[in-house]
Order: C-alpha cells, then sequence, then structure tokens
C-alpha cells in the first residue's frame, strides 16, 4: 500500500573535472542541480554549509561571545562530522570577541581623572563606543578561531580558517584559476576531515560592489555581509543544503512580535516574497532577515536547498538534517510551497469574503465558471487529452479511464449544472429554518450558515472540481480540493477556472488545489506518530502490505522509527514472518499515547479494513498508498470520522480543517455522512431579538414561556 523513493540531494548535479592552476576545479551545472522538494530529503543531504550569524554567537550586551550557544552548534556540528557529512561553517563574532578584548585595554590606557569621572556603567559604555568596529576584527579574527579550534578539539575535530576578504571585491576573484584553487583546497581539506571555517574579513574589507556575473559561468551576488558569503560558498562548493542561523525560528509575514504575524515553515521565494514584510536589521551585524532570504533565494534557485532558523534553540541544526518541521523550509515546488494548514486558515478567509457577499454576486461567481467551461473549452480539452493519454500509457483501468474523459456535451452539461445552482443560491445562505416566540418582545430564529472550510479528496473526475466548488461558493464555504494525479492537467486547467471567477470579488484563496503533491513516504508515517505523540489523532497501529515486509521500504521505515525513538510492537502475523524481531503487541486496541505503536501485516486492502472496523476507536483512519482504486475501496469501507488519503492522521484536528479550535472529534454519524449536496454544508446557528428582556423577568415578574411557533418570511 506504501511506495517510498529514495532521494539523494547530493546526486543531484554533474561534477566536471578540470584543472586550474595546478588545482581540481568542481564547477556545478546548474540544469542538473535540483534543490530538496520535501524536508524528509534533507536526510540524505551529504555536503552541507552552516552560517552563524552575529546574532546567535553574540551576548546580548554585544560584548562578547554566548559561548553557551556556540558550545552546543559546536557540539551538533560535530556530531554530524563525525557521522561522515561533510561541514563548512561560515561564522560571524570577530568584532565582538574583538570588542571584549579592546575595551578593557581602552578603559585601562584611561586618566585617573576620566576614570574618576564617570561611574562605572558610563565607563563601560564609553569603553565599548570607543572602539572601531574595524580594530576589532582585526583583534578578535585570531582569537575566534582559536576558540574554535580548542571547542571542536574536545570531539576529535580538526578544523582549519580560510580567511574571506569580500571575494567579489578582489581582481583575482573573477579569475577561474582562483576561483579553482578555492575550491580544490576546499575538497582536499574536506577530504582529509578537516573542517573549514570561513570568516569574511572585517578589518580590511570595502564596500560590496554591484552584483555581476561571471561571462556567463554563474550568475553571482556580491558579498555584503555573511549570508550572502555563506550562499556564494555553498554554490560554489555545490553544497547540498545551507543552513542560515538566526536569533528568530525562520521567516515570519511581518516582523515576530506583531499581531497577526505567523511563522512560515515553507517558503516559496516565487510565489510567497511579495507577502511578507522585514523588519529592521538584525541588533548585529551586516544583515537582517531580508538580506537572508534574498541570499537564500539566490542560493535555491542554483539547486542548495535552504533552511533559515533559530541558532539558539535546542538541536535545531540536527533536527533539521532529520527532516523535522524546523525553521523555514525554502522550496521551489509550488504544490508545497504553502502547507495545507495554511492553506485552509486562507481558505477560511476566503469563504468569510464569500459570506460577506450579497447572494446574487456569489450567484455571478458560479454563473462565470458556468460560461468559462463553454469558453474555454478547446484548452480544456487540449488538457484533458494530455491526461487521457498519460493514464493509458500507465495502464489506468477502463472504469478510471473512462470517468477521466471530458467532452463537449460534458462539458455543457456540467455548465448548465453550474448554472442551475447560481440560479438557487439565493436559497443556501441565510434562510430561516425555525422561528419562535420566545416571549413578549423575544423571537428566536434558526438560520443556515457555512460549515467553514470543507476538504474534498476526489479521483479520475476531473468535473467533480468545478461542480463541488459551485457548491462550496454558493453555500459560502471555504474548499479544499485533492484531485488525482491522473488528472492533473485537468484539474490545473478547472481550477484556473474557478480562480479566474473568484477574482472578479479578490476571493481566490476561498478555494485551493492541492495536486501533485507527495506525501506518499515515510515522512506522512514520521509526522502520524512522531508529531505529537500524545494526541487523540497520532497513530497507535501501522499496517503494512505482506509485500512491503521484505523490501527497502521496510529497512526506511525501521530506520526511521529507531531514529525517532519509536518502540515497535510487532502484531502476531509480522511477529511469525521475522525471526529476530520487536517485542509482541499486548493487544492491536491499545492506544499508547507515547512514541510507541503496533505494527502489523496485512494481504490486502479488505484485510486492512477488517482490521480498522475490528480494532480501531472510529476516529481516524489513512491510507497511503499510490492506487486509486486500493484508496478508493478503503475510504469507502471504513467506518471512522475521519478517513483519509496520502495525509497524515494529525490533519484531523479543528484548526487544520479551517475551523479555528474544537471541543474534541465527533465519532458518532452526525452531522452529514454519504452525499453531501449544499444541504450537507450547512450548519445553523441561533439569532435571538430581544427588547431588554432578563431571566430574571420570568422569575421575579411573572413574565411567561409562550414557546409560539411563528410563520416564516417569505
Amino acid at each position: 500500500m506504501t511506495t517510498m523513493r529514495v532521494y539523494r540531494p547530493g546526486d543531484a548535479f554533474v561534477a566536471e573535472t578540470g584543472t586550474g592552476g595546478g588545482g581540481r576545479t568542481f564547477r556545478s551545472s546548474p540544469q542538473t542541480r535540483i534543490a530538496a522538494a520535501f524536508r524528509s530529503e534533507l536526510k540524505d543531504c551529504k555536503r552541507i554549509v552552516v552560517k552563524l550569524g552575529s546574532a546567535v554567537i553574540t551576548r546580548d550586551d554585544e560584548c562578547g561571545l554566548a559561548l553557551g550557544r556556540l558550545a552546543s552548534i559546536v557540539e551538533q556540528v560535530s556530531q554530524m562530522h563525525n557521522e561522515g557529512k561533510e561541514i563548512l561553517m561560515v561564522t560571524s563574532g570577530a568584532v565582538a570577541f574583538g570588542k571584549q578584548h579592546l575595551r578593557h585595554q581602552i578603559m585601562m590606557s584611561m586618566s585617573m581623572r576620566q576614570t574618576l569621572n564617570q561611574s562605572a556603567s558610563r565607563l563601560e559604555q564609553s569603553g565599548s563606543s570607543m572602539v572601531d568596529p574595524r580594530a576589532c576584527a582585526a583583534v578578535g579574527q585570531s582569537g575566534l578561531m582559536s576558540l574554535y579550534d580548542n571547542m571542536f578539539a574536545q570531539y576529535g575535530v580538526i578544523v582549519s580558517q580560510v580567511s574571506h576578504v569580500c571575494w567579489v571585491t578582489k581582481p583575482d576573484f573573477y579569475n577561474e584559476i582562483t576561483r579553482a584553487n578555492l575550491q580544490s583546497t576546499m575538497m582536499e581539506l574536506m577530504r582529509l576531515k578537516i573542517l573549514p571555517i570561513v570568516n569574511a574579513n572585517d578589518a580590511v574589507a570595502p564596500p560590496a560592489e554591484p552584483d555581476k556575473d561571471l561571462s556567463g559561468v554563474i550568475s553571482v551576488i556580491s558579498v555584503k555581509d555573511n549570508d550572502s558569503l555563506a550562499a556564494r560558498l555553498a554554490v560554489e562548493m555545490h553544497a547540498d543544503l545551507l543552513l542560515l542561523l538566526s536569533d528568530v525560528d525562520g521567516i515570519y509575514t511581518h516582523p515576530p512580535g506583531l499581531d497577526g504575524s505567523r511563522l512560515l515553515h515553507t517558503f516559496n521565494p516565487a510565489s510567497d516574497m511579495p507577502s511578507i514584510v522585514f523588519g529592521e536589521k538584525s541588533r548585529v551585524g551586516q544583515g537582517g532577515m531580508e538580506s537572508k532570504v534574498k541570499s537564500a533565494a539566490w542560493c535555491l534557485e542554483r539547486g542548495t536547498s535552504v533552511v533559515i532558523c533559530n541558532g539558539a534553540a535546542k538541536n535545531n541544526i540536527l533536527n533539521i538534517v532529520q527532516g523535522k518541521k524546523v525553521g523555514t523550509f525554502f522550496t521551489s515546488n509550488m504544490a508545497t510551497a504553502v502547507p495545507v494548514d495554511v492553506q485552509a486558515m486562507n481558505a477560511r478567509d476566503g469563504g468569510r469574503k464569500l459570506l460577506a457577499l450579497p447572494a446574487s454576486e456569489r450567484a455571478d461567481i458560479v454563473h462565470t465558471i458556468a460560461n468559462l467551461l463553454v469558453e474555454r473549452k478547446a484548452e480544456l480539452l487540449q488538457a484533458n487529452k494530455q491526461d487521457i493519454e498519460a493514464a493509458r500509457r500507465s495502464g489506468l483501468a477502463s472504469p478510471s479511464l473512462a470517468r477521466l474523459v471530458l467532452s463537449d456535451s460534458k462539458l455543457q452539461s456540467l455548465s448548465d449544472g453550474l448554472h442551475q445552482i447560481a440560479d438557487s443560491s439565493h436559497k443556501n445562505v441565510g434562510r430561516v429554518l425555525k422561528k419562535t416566540k420566545i416571549s413578549t418582545g423575544m423571537v428566536l430564529q434558526q438560520e443556515t450558515v457555512p460549515i467553514g472550510v470543507l476538504l474534498v479528496i476526489f479521483e479520475s473526475r476531473p468535473d467533480c472540481l468545478p461542480q463541488v466548488a459551485a457548491l462550496a461558493i454558493s453555500s459560502a464555504n471555504g474548499l479544499l480540493l485533492k484531485g488525482g494525479k491522473e488528472a492533473l492537467h485537468s484539474n490545473r486547467f478547472l481550477h484556473s477556472l474557478v480562480q479566474e471567477a473568484l477574482d472578479k470579488y479578490k476571493c481566490k484563496d476561498a478555494v485551493a488545489l492541492r495536486n501533485g503533491f507527495n506525501l506518499r513516504r515515510c515522512n506522512t508515517l514520521r509526522d502520524a506518530k512522531c508529531d505529537y505523540p500524545a494526541a487523540c489523532n497520532a497513530m497507535e497501529t501501522l499496517l503494512i502490505h505482506k509485500n512491503l515486509v521484505k523490501n527497502e521500504f521496510f529497512d526506511h521505515l525501521t530506520d526511521m522509527m529507531r531514529a525517532e525513538n519509536v518502540i515497535i510492537h510487532a502484531g502476531p502475523r509480522l511477529a511469525r514472518m521475522l525471526k529476530f524481531g520487536p517485542s509482541p503487541a499486548r493487544s492491536l486496541r491499545l492506544e499508547y499515547g507515547a512514541l510507541e505503536c503496533a505494527v502489523e501485516v496485512v494481504g490486502s486492502v479488505d484485510e486492512a479494513i477488517d482490521h480498522v472496523n475490528t480494532y480501531g476507536s472510529s476516529h481516524t483512519e489513512t491510507i497511503v498508498t499510490e492506487d486509486e482504486e486500493a484508496a478508493a475501496l478503503f475510504t469507502k469501507g471504513v467506518d471512522s470520522a475521519c478517513v483519509f488519503h496520502n495525509a497524515s492522521t494529525r490533519f484531523a484536528d479543528g484548526f487544520r480543517f479551517g475551523l479555528g479550535a474544537e471541543v474534541g472529534i465527533s465519532t458518532s454519524r452526525i452531522h452529514a455522512r454519504g452525499p453531501v449536496g449544499v444541504e450537507g454544508l450547512l450548519t445553523t446557528k441561533w439569532v435571538l431579538r430581544g427588547s431588554g428582556n432578563a431571566v430574571t423577568d420570568f422569575n421575579d415578574y411573572g413574565l411567561k414561556y409562550t414557546h409560539e411557533a411563528m410563520p416564516l418570511d417569505d
């Protein structure tokens, strides 16, 4: 039921070997280098550049280094180095280290009169302010490297300083021989298991020059600070991953601390950059978050993965390399750029915008979609033809193939149906279902309102997309759509028509499509079990198809579980298949609520359904598979409140569904089950209009409840 694709970012580029100045040059091929599309792929990174920002290793008083934070970083880097990863460090801190030494020297050189006339605090401040940063850098660089040498030596790691004097401002930087020598030196150090540490020479660094292009070899950025220096180094050395350590958790939509500011766990520079509001620069150093983002985007474009994270948080470096959701992960994959929980929140906001529109304008949106289906018929059928041809090549079953096909008549019928939905949309939201006169001057009525956000997963039928979208729009609900990969081109085109219609009233976020995103990997299982093991929607039992037990997937699975400290309890069938396996499960009904789970083997989807319906709690189940028919059987046959396909069980949550919050997960058979039309997309609220009434009026003043049914307004 599960497939696993192993991706190694370190193998995703071609290294050309040549000569230059007697050294070897390793020049990347931008056309073949590909950055990781998913966090789970970061565990395969071989070469990593770690950049330590000034705010990470500098004390809050800006005079000296934060040795505790620095020690933690050194420990993590040493562990990766000793595990065989190739690490390069770009460090700040020379100015702070030198300032700590020079300010004492300045205070000692002051006259006795100066010393007596100033308080201790003023003396400290004057000593610091009189120190020139360039002089601090000159004094601090050797001391900083000596400190690194001693700290890394505790873990048996040898380091080497590669001093840097603003590469882009030196004429010989543009010389191929110089560049080749740089790469050759770095490669040789790493071959000898020596960790190179690069730091900009702030003592003599001139102003940065404008960005240039090295005669078409590779586009470069001017090294203005250590962020751009680290990005340049990562690209030159074909690094798989660049870690930019800052004093914040990652990229926020607005400066951290502002109301409404939200951390972005995933960031696509192409689509997300315009929505970011940057704050001031760092309290120390030359850069800021804007510098980091621009450097990271430049690096990502050239095939190196990037994560911006908080360097002070415990084990953040190791957690990122293990694929955990830490910091902001840069990706050019449009499907993963916006996490599903963020899409759900955006859809919720879009639904609220729809609710604020008059019914006539919601109807106009649906009418527009209906018209576009006919007007853009030729383009739509061409997109559908691409899907049909691909499906035939892949051997898609005949029933699924028949559902995939669009035609002139099908589109016309679809358009007619959408017009009917639009014409009756005024009857959906705000309809009074019940009206009661509570007492004199008090009327209570029950009205229809949207549920909030809908998540609809559909397979081969692309015509489902405009139908479901029309129902959601007419009922003022936000909508998340997940179509099958066999209808990729058709769904994308249909979604673009829906977006065009919604854009007329600035409600594009109300309907989102998640096509082509890949959750079919151990990352889904890791998230379901390890993200929050105590949660009621955490995975407690894992069922594996028998064919996967003795192939590489099972090895990847057990390795992942071991790395996450998950204790496995084998079900009876798995225990019989493994000679030396984990401890047996006491019960297949047990909910562990910790980093433990049962693992059992099944022979078919039907067996999996029987197992779930026998031992499950009717809470949440998910199937991870590329077989759409197997997924359809599972989602139809499992009798649980939430049934997912290729998604973590952790999505079973009111917030992630876009409902804001929840009081619990119901496993009963209400509110709506089975086919869901407009009526099933609505719930109700109670609206009471009084005249200054109080409950005590009925006790103290003799008012009586009448509960008289009243006629509904037309």
